[in-house]
């Protein structure tokens, strides 16, 4: 089997990437996009044009861009993450203002010299699952004080 670094000659990676069905985002060090696939911008509103050049910022909810871009930093400085095989999910913002819930990894992509110089994240949404999971929680919650307070007379 051939592997990705001697590709055979008919896997294209660009069509690859523009063909899955998950968001793929390529950020340099300063957290600016320098690569946004097609499921990026189904998922997110933004096309390519609009995004290459843009800081992350733009999907991240307002109150969270700090411990972000905290953490993004960190990860570039020391080349260390947690979220290569750890999936985080998280909350996010679409192009229209609504919020979304979004799940992701990360890959750490690295220079001559061994030093992150690009972090690429696969981003699946989550959105729906998030809010059926959340109602039946809710849901499940009703039934337990239902069943709390339902007391059999003898």
């Amino acid at each position: 089997m051939a592997s990705l670094a001697d590709p055979p000659a008919a896997l294209d990676l660009g069509q690859l990437l523009a063909a899955v069905g998950d968001a793929v985002v390529v950020t340099d060090p300063d957290s600016r996009v320098l690569f946004w696939n097609p499921a990026s911008t189904r998922m997110f509103g933004y096309t390519e044009q609009e995004a290459i050049g843009q800081a992350l910022d733009m999907i991240i909810p307002e109150r969270l861009r700090p411990r972000h871009n905290e953490g993004y930093a960190h990860t570039m400085r020391t080349g260390v993450t947690k979220y290569g095989t750890t999936l985080l999910r998280v909350p996010a913002v679409h192009k229209d203002g609504s919020a979304m819930s979004i799940a992701f990894t990360v890959a750490l992509l690295n220079g001559a010299d061994g030093h992150p110089v690009a972090i690429a994240a696969v981003i699946r949404d989550e959105t729906i699952r998030f809010a059926e999971e959340r109602a039946l929680k809710k849901r499940i919650a009703e039934l337990e004080a239902q069943v709390a307070a339902y007391s059999p007379s003898s």
